[in-house]
């Protein structure tokens, strides 16, 4: 019975948080923005700095931008329409010209859909270069091109209208495929968690945007901020990894003595890394920014547990109190987020524009396939780990029955403290999985975390097998359905699937039947 009331709640939120207000619907059904990035055409891995662009609607300036040390820009935009692109040629590097093709003149029209987040190629090359190639265009362009499009239809996945309606369907179901692991990766957590302590974890969703966030910090490079925050996490890494492992076994005052000890340690490295700031600059390249990012999103998810969690439950605080806690903690988590990184949006550098690679009807962008390959591989190892290891039966025998787990002699306290641990691990490699595909802002894991209830919901409430069933469902359902309709209503859509599934299976689609009364 009691699953069945946080069911309805959770749904009842969930559809409250995803119908967008007066002050939000600017934001949720717009995000329309042109970006890219202008590189040194003697040297395509260095951006070219201090170019100004600016987007004109009719005679009206939009908006202007400056290209930064990577060679990045963006212009957010009122809304979907045609634009007009100026490229003040003053600020391009003497030794420089605009490239003539997509841009005449320094200028070019471009028409955003809604929702949009178009990338514009704008590329530079020696004066007196392109007499030598104007038989046609150059091989360079019609790539950058081709990236262009694909980078387009990677972040805002909607059927090209130019091709035949099978083509369409197929590309909308590898996109919705790759959205759905996604999806799943992120989810496995938040349903576990809710299966060891049947607690729904708002902040779930601002744990995505911490992985993503710190992955881009590490591959951007870490100067006083990156070697700050590795040094706190450093320090409650140690802390929980010491109560997780010698709690029962040393005494309990020299336990809390060495666990803050660590803390303030990593406060004390903190602080005078800070100071130091870009003397100690370093960075890694984006798969060992992901591996970092994974570890400190487990801290964090330990910590979480650990030291707010934890107390409350021993406390025995209603469940319906910590949920509002949670909802607290996800808006500290989301504003801390906010004043750390900003509220610009990034992209992970050498992945924004790909040339894609076509599979017969599909078109897919390297990155999306790694992301592909890395969700399927580590959804099949969280499967393994919950099927063949003795810490993943124990997970599934809390989930089932916590009280009779206790009974059995199981550490439920040190279990519970794993799945967070976990959960928080798995939210941090959604979120750099989510950041490759789309653009790493601080509001990015609060818009997947809809989805991600829609999920977990759908597949079953505390199952980690209903969360990935669920996720490649919603995922499919979302992208599909813009083939049908506008791209605004893909969460709707991905909601109705859900209180359809309810209505015919309560429990979810592998979630079990509960005994009432």
């Amino acid at each position: 019975m009691r699953t069945r009331l946080v069911t309805v709640l959770l749904a009842l939120i969930t559809a409250i948080l995803v119908i967008p207000g007066p002050a939000a619907t600017a934001d949720e059904q717009g995000g329309e923005s042109l970006h890219g990035q202008i590189l040194n055409p003697e040297d395509r891995d260095q951006g070219v700095e201090g170019i100004r662009i600016t987007v004109f609607d009719g005679e009206d300036e939009t908006g202007a931008a400056e290209t930064d040390s990577d060679g990045m820009w963006e212009v957010e935009l009122p809304g979907p329409g045609t634009y007009r692109v100026v490229v003040d040629q003053e600020s391009v590097p003497s030794e420089f010209v605009v490239r003539e093709g997509l841009i005449v003149d320094g200028e070019t029209e471009v028409e955003v859909e809604a929702g949009g987040q178009r990338p514009l190629i704008i590329g530079l090359e020696r004066p007196g270069a392109s007499d030598d190639d104007s038989a046609s265009p150059s091989e360079e362009e019609s790539e950058d091109s081709g990236a262009a499009a694909a980078d387009d239809e990677a972040v805002a996945p909607v059927a090209d209208s130019g091709g035949s309606f099978g083509e369409r369907f197929v590309q909308l179901a590898a996109a919705g495929l790759l959205f759905g692991l996604v999806i799943a990766v992120s989810a496995i957590g938040l349903s576990l968690i809710f299966g060891t302590t049947k607690m729904i974890n708002f902040a779930h969703g601002d744990m995505v945007t911490f992985g993503a966030m710190a992955a881009l910090v590490f591959s951007s490079g870490a100067a006083g901020l990156g070697n700050s925050l590795l040094a706190i996490f450093a320090g409650l890494g140690v802390a929980v990894l010491l109560g997780g492992f010698l709690e029962g076994r040393w005494p309990r005052a020299v336990l809390i003595t060495a666990q803050w000890t660590a803390i303030f340690v990593g406060i004390a490295l903190a602080t005078v890394l800070g100071v130091m700031g870009d003397a100690v600059g370093w960075s890694v390249p984006l798969w060992l920014a992901a591996g970092i990012a994974v570890l400190m999103g487990a801290v964090l998810g330990a910590s979480m547990e650990r030291y707010i969690w934890r107390p409350l439950r021993h406390r025995n605080v209603a469940l319906i109190q910590m949920f509002i806690v949670s909802i607290g903690l996800a808006l500290v988590v989301r504003h801390v987020i906010l004043v750390l990184f900003g509220a610009g949006r990034s992209r992970y550098a050498g992945y924004q524009i790909q040339e894609p690679v076509r599979f017969g009807p599909v078109e897919m962008a390297p990155r999306d396939l790694v992301v592909m390959a890395v969700a399927v591989v580590v959804l099949v190892g969280v499967a393994c780990l919950l099927q063949f290891t003795r810490i993943g039966k124990a997970m599934r025998a809390v989930s089932d029955n916590r009280d009779l787990s206790e009974s059995s002699g199981i550490d439920v306290d040190r279990v519970t403290l794993y799945v967070w641990g976990l959960g928080g691990g798995l939210s941090a490699l959604g979120g750099v999985l989510y950041g490759l595909n789309q653009v790493v802002e601080y509001e990015m894991g609060f818009r997947l975390l809809l989805m991600m209830f829609a999920a977990v919901i759908l597949g079953g409430l505390g199952t980690a097998y209903g969360a990935m069933v669920g996720g490649l469902a919603v995922g499919m359902v979302a992208m599909l359905s813009t083939l049908w309709f506008p791209s605004q209503l893909m969460q709707a859509w991905a909601l109705a699937l859900m209180i359809l599934i309810l209505l015919i299976r309560p429990q979810g689609l592998l979630g079990r039947r509960e005994r009432v009364g």
